[in-house]
């Protein structure tokens, strides 16, 4: 067996095939199903983790894959919503570009520092967790439609862009630091 074929690895690719699953219901207007596959997906992030410190099972490959799969699994989700007018496509475009801006400034410190590891902090790890719960959010409230669970969706957006902003302008604070320390 390959060194990087492992428990932890081996979620991180359930969550991969999990995607298309997910984004397909969404566009369809399965939101029971889309909920549920999500709900799945996302218990491979956790369990991921989980089995890559517990099991001293934490690979190269699987730093460079988990993030890929988690960026797959989210903006595919959000290109979904917005495509089956769940949610506001500006919203999309706020969180699919702070992504980018995230990469396109992490290739930059590499080009013209040493910089090679990129941790995630505190806000863009609160921002990814604000998103899972809009999302949730969101595709609770069309599996199971309510008033008061159309309010809890409404509400979840604010919280979300200001959390997916923060993190961006975050992040652009630590990346100058960076480049003034290397």
């Amino acid at each position: 067996m390959p060194p990087w074929l492992n428990l932890a690895n081996l979620f991180t690719l359930v969550r991969l095939l999990l995607t298309p699953i997910v984004i397909g219901a969404i566009v369809e207007g399965r939101h029971g199903l889309a909920l549920a596959v999500f709900f799945l997906a996302a218990l491979t992030d956790v369990l991921d983790g989980w089995a890559a410190r517990r099991r001293a099972a934490s690979t190269s490959a699987g730093a460079y894959f988990d993030p890929i799969a988690d960026k797959c699994l989210m903006s595919g989700v959000f290109v979904a919503l917005a495509a089956a007018a769940m949610i506001p496509w500006w919203v999309v475009a706020l969180v699919l570009g702070r992504d980018l801006y995230i990469v396109l400034g992490a290739l930059i410190l590499m080009a013209f520092t040493k910089v090679r590891k990129f941790p995630p902090t505190v806000w863009g790890k609160l921002s990814t967790f604000t998103q899972i719960v809009a999302v949730t959010c969101w595709l609770t409230r069309d599996a199971f439609p309510g008033p008061a669970l159309h309010a809890i969706g409404a509400a979840v957006l604010w919280p979300c862009v200001a959390a997916t902003v923060w993190s961006g302008l975050h992040y652009t604070w630590r990346g100058i630091r960076m480049v003034r320390a290397n």
